[in-house]
């Protein structure tokens, strides 16, 4: 069994940080890419950034200069550092890995961005 935990979700203003951390435990093999998904009421599942097992990043248009994510490969945790925050960010961010080809998820974490 895989468990993914995630934490740091919360509320704050716009123009606001947030760090998201998510932590695999169970049986870990070789994680590949490691990765935050989000999804807004009403929308679906989109990517926010996602990041291989040699560092390689990838990103979200509408993230781009705003988020960073990273991982600990010894630790097997991904970190989201998410920076001038907008309402439009307002979803349940969720942690995802891909391992042996199966992909996991964490339960979600909710993040809104409002006064």
């Amino acid at each position: 069994q895989v468990q993914l935990v995630e934490s740091g979700g919360g509320l704050v203003q716009p123009g606001g940080s947030l760090r998201l951390s998510c932590a695999a435990s169970g049986s870990i093999f070789s994680i590949n890419t490691m990765g935050w998904y989000r999804q807004a009421p009403g929308k679906e599942r989109e990517l926010v950034a996602a990041i291989t097992s040699g560092g390689s990043t990838n990103y979200a248009d509408s993230v781009k200069g705003r988020f960073t994510i990273s991982r600990d490969n010894g630790k097997n945790t991904v970190d989201l550092q998410m920076n001038s925050l907008k309402p439009e960010d307002t979803a349940v961010y969720y942690c995802n890995i891909i391992m042996i080809a199966r992909r996991y998820w964490g339960q979600g974490t909710q993040v809104t961005v409002s006064l």
